[in-house]
């Protein structure tokens, strides 16, 4: 195979691979496991087929045509050894779309769009367990590997794979609608849809594994689903306060690494490079939900966010003001990630020690135990403050825990910093 097909399939994957799943997971009668076999075996297929044939014109077209064709032939197999109706009923509606896709040979951005927020409503069906949702969310439209979601999740790969089997099978035998539910339903899964949403844009922001540190295709996915939610209920602030959370974020995103792939700090940014087009439409955002004095927890996140995004230099962000919304956060939300954040937002505000003793009470918390960004964070704060020798010790620490290569060559680079500086 030569590389610019090889980069072709690969592209298609990491692009388009959640959407596809999403639309033939829809095409397959909601059943998940059938869908995602489909779409391994139409790569498959691109495999075998496009050395020779070439790269089609519509690589993702192609794919979606060919993964309901390899539904189909999985359906009749099935057909033939237990004569299902439903494999039958679905292997109808499958041709049906085969017969649409070879009239138009390209299927629509629209159709998959709504097949992707369909996808995440179906997900996040209030008869799943909270952690099966958010787990099935980012296996589908994240494209995450189980041992992936079992690291995130902090279990072991197959009770995760487990866990995502028996959610997929529970879906599919008590029939849950893959659909947006009707108006009147909606508030229930809200709380659900909004982390979902959030966990897809956290994994691109700050991608888990890999050599890149962001995954572009995730934010943008992620905002686009934000936009669809904020569509379905405008009146809802904490939807238009995630959507503005996500914007000022993403504003960054181009920032926040140098040209050899190096993680770049947000006090060492280049704020020329920031989008002040989205940063602009985040605060109008903000003030939009602000305006209905219903706050929350994203609306309040995004006015942090804010605050960095209009600090013109780093010296002039208003860390008092961080200080105090952290503190409105953690009322809304008591997790220890939280009071992380807001010990580092006092340390900035009203000083060093200060907010090292509050992150030595967190050590050791639940959820925090073997968390690199805790030692990370107190690696920093001891920098400042010239404690070197500390600050290399916290360094090893946060880099014996930490396994994105990125945030690792950084860790090392303030390791040897401050080594160098202590001796």
């Amino acid at each position: 195979m030569n590389a610019a097909t090889e980069a072709a399939i690969e592209a298609v994957y990491r692009d388009d691979a959640g959407r596809l799943t999403a639309t033939l997971i829809r095409s397959c009668g909601g059943d998940f496991q059938l869908a995602e076999d489909a779409l391994q075996d139409a790569f498959q297929s691109a495999l075998e087929h496009w050395p020779a044939d070439g790269v089609p014109r519509t690589p993702a077209a192609w794919i979606l045509t060919t993964g309901r064709r390899k539904a189909i032939d999985r359906l009749r197999r099935e057909q033939a050894l237990q004569r299902k109706r439903d494999a039958l009923e679905r292997m109808t509606a499958l041709e049906q779309e085969l017969a649409q896709d070879e009239a138009s040979q390209e299927p629509g951005d629209a159709t998959l769009a709504d097949d992707r927020l369909r996808l995440i409503f179906t997900c996040c069906h209030p008869t799943l367990a909270p952690e099966a949702q958010i787990a099935l969310t980012l296996r589908t439209i994240a494209g995450l590997e189980t041992h992936e979601i079992a690291r995130a999740f902090l279990v072991e790969q197959p009770t995760m794979a487990q866990r995502l089997v028996r959610a997929k099978r529970k879906i599919r035998d008590a029939g849950i609608p893959y659909a947006v539910p009707p108006p009147q339903m909606l508030p229930d899964r809200l709380a659900a849809v909004l982390s979902v949403i959030y966990l897809v844009f956290n994994e691109g922001y700050s991608a888990t594994a890999g050599d890149a540190l962001v995954r572009t295709e995730l934010c943008a996915e992620a905002i686009r689903l934000g936009r669809l939610v904020v569509e379905l209920m405008p009146g809802e602030p904490e939807v238009t306060g995630l959507l503005a959370l996500m914007l000022l974020h993403d504003a960054r995103r181009m920032a926040r690494t140098g040209p050899d792939g190096e993680l770049v700090t947000l006090e060492e940014q280049d704020r020329t490079t920031w989008d002040r087009e989205q940063i602009d439409e985040g605060i109008a955002l903000i003030h939009r939900s602000a305006a209905q004095r219903r706050p929350g927890p994203y609306q309040i996140q995004a006015a942090i966010a804010a605050i960095h995004a209009e600090a013109e230099t780093p010296e002039r962000t208003d860390w008092r003001e961080i200080a105090l919304l952290y503190n409105h956060l953690l009322g809304m939300q008591p997790t220890a990630v939280v009071e992380l954040n807001r010990a580092v937002a006092v340390a900035m505000a009203f000083g060093i020690e200060g907010g090292l003793r509050m992150l030595d009470r967190l050590a050791g918390q639940p959820g925090l135990e073997g968390y690199h960004l805790l030692d990370s964070a107190r690696a920093d704060l001891l920098r400042r403050a010239e404690r070197f020798e500390e600050a290399a010790s916290a360094y090893r620490r946060a880099l014996a825990n930490c396994e994105h290569p990125v945030e690792r060559r950084y860790l090392e680079r303030r390791l040897v910093e401050v080594a160098g500086t202590a001796t």
